[in-house]
């Protein structure tokens, strides 16, 4: 999708961090953007930090696992602009901790917003984008987290991990109809998902139920650790995905031993088992 002038993006998680990041890549590409967010006040400073631009853009407040109101957002994204060519299934939340620990509001908490809500959106908006037949694209945040298992963080690998298999799959299904498909898998960037707990639900234990631990003593800002990348380098990367049809975006290539690492243990398996195989005669 080349020329992305003109064109329509719903971005979900719009209002802060990555998606914010998105947002401003694609206005300054000359995009329509609809903003969905959960939050009221990053909502509004997303509002009055275009309002002043010639950027068409709209904000929406949106639980995304809420599917009447990812359906209603989707109604007034169409009413606003005329047609969505872009989705981006950005909003996500994360904990860590040993997975013993793990509580059931835990893993719901967690599924339902990095999973499921990718899920709605999917659901929601790839025949609006099928429809009008002028093809389009759909990113998929997902994380390292879904490339490499990494000890403490299981309920966010297990989302991560899912959004990577969702992705790889349906770039298929969506290809012959001009859909193009990016899943993005950032290490560390600055984002306020750190803490994320301050939109927990109650109802799955609200904002004292749990935290993501850097583990740092000193009280640095999550800006200063090191190898966190600005969120404006990633919205910038996934324009450039989104117009050169690119699938994975992997940004921080100081973690590419890692993945390395694991495709090189999956292929020793494989001849492990046919070894044994050969030496059972099975």
């Amino acid at each position: 999708m080349e020329q992305v002038a003109g064109k329509v993006a719903f971005i979900t998680g719009g209002a802060s961090g990555l998606g914010l990041a998105m947002a401003r890549a694609f206005t300054a590409a000359g995009m329509k953007v609809a903003i969905a967010d959960i939050e009221d006040v990053a909502l509004e400073a997303a509002r009055v930090e275009f309002q002043d631009t010639n950027a068409d853009v709209i904000t929406l407040k949106v639980d995304v696992t809420d599917r009447e109101a990812m359906e209603q957002a989707a109604q007034d994204t169409i009413a606003a602009f005329g047609k969505v060519h872009v989705l981006c299934n950005n909003a996500g939340v994360a904990l860590n901790g040993n997975i013993a620990d793990m509580t059931y509001k835990d893993w719901d908490w967690v599924m339902r917003v990095n999973l499921d809500g990718v899920v709605n959106g999917m659901v929601t908006f790839s025949n609006l984008i099928k429809s009008h037949g002028e093809g389009g694209h759909i990113v998929n945040t997902a994380s390292m987290a879904g490339q490499i298992g990494i000890t403490g963080l299981s309920v966010y690998n297990t989302t991560k991990f899912a959004v990577v298999g969702m992705s790889e799959a349906m770039q298929g299904d969506l290809a012959p109809f001009g859909i193009g498909t990016s899943v993005l898998c950032p290490g560390f960037v600055a984002t306020d998902i750190y803490s994320s707990e301050r939109n927990r639900p109650g109802t799955l234990g609200g904002e004292s139920a749990s935290k993501f631990d850097l583990g740092r003593q000193d009280g640095a800002a999550v800006s200063e650790l090191p190898g966190m990348m600005p969120a404006q380098v990633i919205g910038d990367m996934v324009l450039h995905a989104i117009q050169n049809d690119v699938f994975y975006i992997l940004s921080h290539g100081e973690l590419k031993d890692a993945v390395t690492n694991r495709s090189q243990s999956l292929s020793d398996s494989f001849d492990y088992w046919s070894t044994y195989r050969q030496q059972h005669n099975v």
